[in-house]
C-alpha cells in the first residue's frame, strides 16, 4: 500500500531524503550524502550538478530499500537551496557548467552597476527583492555570457536554466518536464510578486531570454512522475517549496505572524504576512511562501549568508575545534567575550545590510584572546545578526515575536540557544524533530496527492524552550559592540571600492 511520503531535500551541504508517514508525521526512514562545494576563485562557490543527481538518486533508493521499497511511497515532495542556478541541455540533460551558489559573489559588478543605474527601486516593487548577486538572474544572464555557445543555444531554444528543483524534476522525469514551483520563481528577481508570472521588463533587463525558463507551478501540484527505471516504477511528485518556504510549512507556520529561523549553512528568519505582498522599507526580502489551493501566502524574509558555515570555518579552516558540537563546550568555558567580535562576512552580507564586497573581520582581539574567544564570536554572531533581522522586522510595522521557531543542525547548541533568547529578548522554541525542512515538503506533497486535505498541523512531540535571561543592560552592551564590529567591517567594504574606483 503506498501510505508514505518521500521527501527529497537538496542542500547546500548534503543531500538528504526522508521518509514520513502521515499519521503523526514521524520519519520512517533517513539516507544523506555530504555534498562538495567548490571554490575556483575568491568569492565564487560551486556545486558539480551531476553530483548532486547521483545523490539524489542514491538516497532515494536508501530510503524507499529501509520502508519496504517503492510501492510504499504514495508521492515524492522536493525542497531544494534556493537562487543555486544552472544551465543545461534541454536534448540530453548535460549540465554546460558547475552550478553557481547562492552564496556567490562574482555578479557583484553587474547588479552593483544595474544599482547605480538606478533600477533597484523597479525590481523590488515588482519581486520584492533587493538587487545583489544572491539571486539567480544575474547568474543565468553570467552562464549565458560565460559557456561557449550558450547564448546562442539559449536563444535556439536548446538550453534549460534553473534552480535546483528545476534540474532535479527534468532529471526525475528524465526531461519530460520542466518545471519549477512559485517560491523558487520568486527567489529569481524575473517573476512577479503580485501576478505571479515571469515579467518581460526584467527579462530585458538582465538580458534572459524567456525560453531557457521553466513552466511555473504552486507549490503542491503534479509536477510530474519519476521514470519508472530510476525506482522500480513511477512515482508522482506532487509537492515543492525553496527550504526556507518549506521550513515554514513544515514548523507549521501557516498563518500571519507565525515567525521561524532555520540555522543551515546560512540563517534565514521567514515571517509569514498573510496574502498579499507586504514591501519592506527596511532591506527584508518580500517573497512567496507557498501557493496551495489556489491561494498564495507571503513572507519577509531576512537572509544571514553564514551560519553553520561559520562554524564549519572554525573547524576546517581554523583548527579552532575538532568537531562543531565542541563549540559549545568552547564557548560555554569563557565567562564572556572578551570584547572579541567576529563578522563572518565570507561571502558578503546579507539582510539588512547587503553589502557584497563585506569580507569576514575579527574586532576587539587582545593580547588575553584566544581561539575559543573567536569561537564564541562566531557563534555569537548568529545571535546577533538574528536581532538584526528582527530590528528590521519591527521597522517594517511587525509585532516583536513572543516565540522563535528555530530548527536547523545548528540548533543543537544549547548554549547558543541561550545566548540568541538572550540577545532577541523573546523565547527560542525548538521543536522534538529537526527534520522541518522536509517536513514541509512532505505535507506539500501529501497535500498535492489528496494523502491530506490541509496543512494545518503542527509538529509533534515536546519541543524545548529557552526563555531570555540577560538583564537589559548587558544586552545594549554587547549589541553596542557588535553594531561598532559591523560599522568597521562595512567601512572596510566601502574603502575597497572607493580604491577600486580610483
Amino acid at each position: 500500500m503506498a501510505d508514505l511520503i518521500l521527501a527529497l531535500d537538496q542542500g547546500t551541504t548534503s543531500t538528504r531524503a526522508v521518509v514520513f508517514d502521515v499519521d503523526g508525521w514521524g520519519a520512517r526512514a533517513t539516507a544523506q550524502i555530504p555534498l562538495e562545494q567548490h571554490f575556483p576563485h575568491p568569492g565564487w562557490v560551486e556545486h558539480d550538478a551531476d553530483e548532486i543527481w547521483r545523490a539524489a538518486l542514491q538516497v532515494c533508493r536508501e530510503a524507499m530499500h529501509e520502508v519496504g521499497g517503492p510501492d510504499r511511497i504514495a508521492a515524492i515532495g522536493l525542497t531544494n537551496q534556493r537562487e543555486t542556478t544552472l544551465l543545461w541541455d534541454r536534448a540530453t540533460g548535460a549540465p554546460l557548467h558547475r552550478a553557481i551558489v547562492w552564496q556567490d559573489r562574482r555578479t557583484a559588478p553587474v547588479t552593483d552597476a544595474l544599482k547605480a543605474a538606478g533600477h533597484e527601486p523597479v525590481v523590488q516593487a515588482e519581486t520584492g527583492l533587493v538587487l545583489d548577486p544572491y539571486f539567480s538572474a544575474s547568474k543565468i544572464a553570467w552562464l549565458l555570457d560565460h559557456v561557449d555557445g550558450a547564448r546562442a543555444g539559449a536563444e535556439a531554444g536548446e538550453l534549460c536554466a534553473g534552480t535546483i528543483d528545476a534540474w532535479l524534476m527534468f532529471k526525475l522525469t528524465g526531461g519530460a518536464r520542466f518545471v519549477t514551483d512559485v517560491t523558487n520563481a520568486s527567489r529569481t528577481s524575473l517573476f512577479g510578486l503580485s501576478d505571479l508570472t515571469w515579467r518581460d521588463d526584467l527579462l530585458d533587463l538582465f538580458n534572459v531570454p524567456r525560453s531557457v525558463l521553466p513552466e511555473v507551478l504552486p507549490s503542491a501540484d503534479l509536477f510530474g512522475e519519476t521514470v519508472p527505471d530510476l525506482f522500480g516504477r513511477a512515482i508522482p511528485i506532487t509537492g515543492c517549496a525553496g527550504d526556507q518556504q518549506a521550513a515554514l510549512v513544515g514548523h507549521g507556520g501557516l498563518g500571519p505572524g507565525a515567525i521561524k529561523v532555520t540555522y543551515g549553512t546560512g540563517a534565514f528568519l521567514v515571517a509569514h504576512t498573510g496574502d498579499r505582498p507586504v514591501a519592506s522599507t527596511n532591506r527584508l526580502l518580500s517573497t512567496v511562501a507557498y501557493r496551495v489551493d489556489g491561494q498564495t501566502a507571503y513572507a519577509l524574509e531576512g537572509s544571514i549568508f553564514s551560519a553553520g558555515s561559520t562554524i564549519q570555518w572554525l573547524r576546517d579552516v581554523m583548527g579552532a575545534v575538532g568537531h562543531s558540537r565542541e563549540s559549545e563546550t568552547v564557548a560555554q568555558s569563557l565567562l564572556d567575550n572578551g570584547g572579541v567580535y567576529l563578522v563572518p562576512a565570507f561571502t558578503g552580507l546579507g539582510a539588512p545590510t547587503w553589502e557584497a564586497e563585506a569580507r569576514g573581520a575579527i574586532f576587539g582581539l587582545t593580547r588575553d584572546a584566544g581561539p575559543a574567544h573567536i569561537v564564541r564570536a562566531g557563534l555569537e554572531a548568529m545571535a546577533y545578526q538574528t536581532h538584526d533581522l528582527l530590528e528590521a522586522l519591527k521597522a517594517d510595522g511587525a509585532p516583536a515575536p513572543r516565540r522563535l521557531r528555530v530548527d536547523g543542525g545548528v540548533t543543537a547548541n544549547g548554549w547558543l540557544m541561550q545566548f540568541l533568547a538572550d540577545i532577541t529578548a523573546c523565547e527560542v522554541e525548538r521543536p522534538a524533530h529537526q527534520e522541518m525542512t522536509a517536513l514541509g515538503a512532505a505535507r506539500l506533497a501529501a497535500l498535492g496527492c489528496g494523502l491530506i486535505e490541509t496543512l494545518e498541523q503542527p509538529p509533534s512531540g515536546q519541543p524545548a524552550v529557552w526563555s531570555p535571561a540577560m538583564a537589559d543592560a548587558e544586552r545594549t552592551r554587547l549589541l553596542a559592540g557588535w553594531d561598532a564590529a559591523v560599522a568597521g567591517c562595512l567601512a572596510q567594504a566601502r574603502a575597497g571600492r572607493d580604491g577600486a574606483n580610483h
